[in-house]
C-alpha cells in the first residue's frame, strides 16, 4: 500500500500563488502515475493534473499554461504549482498515485480557498 500526506494549500487572493506538495511512503516503488485531483462544494471529484515516472504530464484544460506539476522521484514526491489563481480554483485537493498495476491511493486532502 501507499500512504500519501499532503501540505501546504490554505488562502490566497485571486491572481496570487499557491504550492502543495504531497509525500508518499510504503510501496513506493509500485507508484507510476502521481497527480491531483480536486472537489468543489457541490461538484464530482476532477483531474487537475498527473504526471508519470518519466515525466509525461497531462493538465485539465481549465489549469493549463497556471498550474505545474513537478515530481521528485528519488523523494517520491509531487508539487503542483498553482499561479495566476481564479475563485473557481477553490476546493479540496487530494494527492492521487495509480500503481503500475492500477491500483489507486489518495491522500486526505488539502483546502485551497482563492477569494476575489
Amino acid at each position: 500500500q501507499v500512504q500519501l500526506v499532503e501540505s501546504g494549500g490554505g488562502w490566497v487572493q485571486a491572481g496570487g500563488s499557491l504550492r502543495i506538495s504531497c509525500a508518499a511512503s510504503g510501496s513506493v516503488d509500485r507508484i507510476n502515475v502521481m497527480g491531483w485531483y480536486r472537489q468543489a462544494p457541490g461538484k464530482t471529484r476532477e483531474m487537475v493534473a498527473a504526471i508519470s515516472r518519466g515525466g509525461s504530464t497531462h493538465y485539465a484544460d481549465s489549469v493549463k499554461g497556471r498550474f505545474i506539476i513537478s515530481r521528485h522521484n528519488a523523494e517520491n514526491t509531487v508539487s503542483l504549482q498553482m499561479n495566476s489563481l481564479k475563485p473557481e480554483d477553490t476546493a479540496v485537493y487530494y494527492c492521487n498515485t495509480i500503481d503500475h498495476d492500477y491500483s489507486t491511493s489518495w491522500g486526505q486532502g488539502t483546502q485551497v480557498t482563492v477569494s476575489s
